[in-house]
C-alpha cells in the first residue's frame, strides 16, 4: 500500500480526500494528515474560516478552467455537511433560508456598472456564515476519520520536507512516503519555498501579490446590491495602469483581524445568525512585479508590517474616506460606527503605508464606483489596512508524479470552491 503525506486541512485537502474517496483510490493508499491546529476545533482551516463563501463561476476564484458541473459537486458537498440541502423525493433541494443568489444577473445592473467601465464578475453564489462553518469542517472531518486508510495528526507543525530518490520524509518522522501533498494555502509560503529550494523548476511565475483596504459603509447605502446580490465583484483597469477589484462582500458583516506569523491585517466576514448595520467588502489593487524581483508574498509582508508598526503593535490603521482622500491623519470617526473592536486599530493615516500608485488607484476606483453608487464616498465611511491577498508562486504540477501542490499555495486558485475543486481533480492522478 503506498503511503501519502497530505500537509494541511483546508479546502484543497478537504475536496483531495473526497476526490480520493469518490474514485475509490482511498483503498489503494494510507493517507497522513498533518495539521498544525492542536485539534479540529483549533485548527485554522485557511480561507474556509472566514465568512464561507461559495462560488460557482468560470470567471473568479483561480486561474484554472474548472467545469462547472465539478465546482456544483464541491459546494453542495460544503453544503449538505452544513445542513443547507434537503431530499424530496429524491431530489436534492436548497434549504429556503439560505443565502443564495445569482450576481449580476439583472442586466440593468449589469449595464449600470458596465457602462462605467467596470467589469461586473457573474456568479451563482451560497453563504454558509463563519458561524455556522466550525461545525460543517467538523462534520466533514467526522467523515473522513471513519476511513480507515485516513489518519489525522494534529499539533504537527512541518518545517522540513527531505527529497529522495523515490520518496519523501517530513520533520524527524520516521517515515516514507510515495506521494508528498501539499495543501497548505497562501499561510503555508514559507514550507513552499522551502520546497522550492529544492525543485526550484517546478516555479511557472511568481510575481503578483494584491494589497489593499477593507472598506465599510453603512447597509442602507448598498441595499439594493445587497438584496438582488448578497456579494458583487467588481474589477475596473484604473488610471495609474493597475487593475483595481472588490473581494468578499460582508452584509451586515464585521471587519476582523488576520494573523500571520509576524504581522496581521485586516479581513471580513458575515455571520448566519448575528447581524450589524454595516457592509463591508475590500478593494485591492494587483500589483505585478517584473524581473529581478521575484518576491512579492516579502513586499506584501513587508506593507503589511509597515502598517503595524505606525499602529504600535499587532493592530491595523483605521481611516475615514475624506481624510484619506486629502492625506489627512483621522483623529475621530463620524456616522460609521467601526464593527472591528477598537482595541484591535488605532485612526490613522494609510497615505503612509501604501505607495502613491495604490493610493490613487484605490481613490480612483471608488469615485467611479459612486457615479453608480451614490454614497460610496461619503467623508465618513471607513477603510481599514492593510488588506493583503498573497498568491503563491504558480507552481508546475506535471513536472512530478510523487509531488503536488494544491489550493491556494499552488498559485493556481483563490477560493474555497477552486481550492477544494483543485485537489478534487490532483486526487485523479496518483
Amino acid at each position: 500500500m503506498k503511503k501519502v503525506a497530505l500537509i494541511g486541512f483546508g479546502a484543497a485537502a478537504i475536496g483531495f480526500l473526497k476526490g480520493m474517496i469518490d474514485n475509490g483510490n482511498i483503498k489503494d493508499y494510507e493517507v497522513d494528515v498533518y495539521e498544525m491546529g492542536r485539534d479540529i476545533e483549533n485548527s485554522g482551516f485557511g480561507g474556509l474560516k472566514y465568512d464561507g463563501k461559495l462560488f460557482i463561476s468560470k470567471n473568479m476564484g483561480g486561474d484554472l478552467e474548472i467545469p462547472t458541473n465539478i465546482q456544483r459537486e464541491i459546494v453542495e458537498f460544503f453544503l449538505e455537511k452544513a445542513d443547507m440541502i434537503s431530499y424530496e423525493n429524491g431530489k436534492k433541494v436548497y434549504k429556503k433560508d439560505i443565502e443564495h443568489g445569482l450576481s449580476f444577473d439583472d442586466e440593468d445592473l449589469f449595464k449600470k456598472f458596465y457602462n462605467e467601465g467596470f467589469e461586473p464578475v457573474k456568479s451563482e453564489f451560497f453563504h454558509i456564515g463563519t458561524d455556522a462553518l466550525a461545525d460543517t469542517v467538523k462534520k466533514i472531518y467526522q467523515d473522513f476519520e471513519k476511513e480507515e486508510n485516513i489518519n489525522f495528526h494534529f499539533n504537527s507543525k512541518i518545517e522540513k520536507i527531505n527529497k529522495f530518490e523515490s520518496h519523501y520524509t517530513i520533520n524527524n518522522i520516521n517515515k516514507n512516503y510515495d506521494h508528498l501533498i501539499l495543501a497548505v494555502g497562501r499561510r503555508g509560503h514559507k514550507l513552499v519555498k522551502s520546497l522550492i529550494a529544492q525543485e526550484p523548476k517546478i516555479v511557472l511565475s511568481n510575481n503578483k501579490v494584491d494589497l489593499g483596504v477593507r472598506f465599510e459603509l453603512p447597509d442602507h447605502v448598498v441595499q439594493e446590491l445587497n438584496d438582488k446580490m448578497y456579494e458583487f465583484k467588481l474589477r475596473l483597469k484604473t488610471k495609474t495602469g493597475y487593475t483595481v477589484r472588490t473581494f468578499c462582500n460582508n452584509p451586515s458583516g464585521e471587519v476582523t483581524l488576520e494573523k500571520y506569523d509576524d504581522f496581521v491585517t485586516v479581513n471580513g466576514h458575515a455571520k448566519a445568525n448575528k447581524k450589524t448595520k454595516n457592509t463591508n467588502f475590500a478593494i485591492l489593487v494587483t500589483h505585478s512585479f517584473t524581473q529581478p524581483f521575484n518576491d512579492p508574498i516579502g513586499y506584501g509582508s513587508y506593507i503589511s508590517k509597515l502598517s503595524n508598526i505606525l499602529s504600535g503593535g499587532e493592530k491595523v490603521i483605521l481611516q475615514t474616506y475624506e481624510d484619506f482622500y486629502n492625506s489627512n491623519r483621522t483623529k475621530k470617526v463620524g456616522r460609521v460606527e467601526p464593527t472591528l473592536s477598537d482595541d484591535s486599530y488605532i485612526l490613522g493615516d494609510l497615505n503612509l503605508v501604501f505607495p502613491r500608485k495604490t493610493v490613487e488607484s484605490i481613490i480612483d476606483f471608488m469615485e467611479r464606483l459612486n457615479e453608480v453608487i451614490p454614497g460610496i464616498t461619503y467623508p465618513d465611511n471607513l477603510l481599514y489596512g492593510v488588506e493583503a491577498k498573497f498568491y503563491g508562486n504558480k507552481v508546475d504540477n506535471s513536472l512530478f508524479d510523487n509531488l503536488k501542490i494544491i489550493g491556494d499555495s499552488s498559485g493556481w486558485t483563490r477560493s474555497i470552491t477552486y481550492a477544494a475543486a483543485h485537489g478534487y481533480l490532483i486526487s485523479n492522478t496518483l
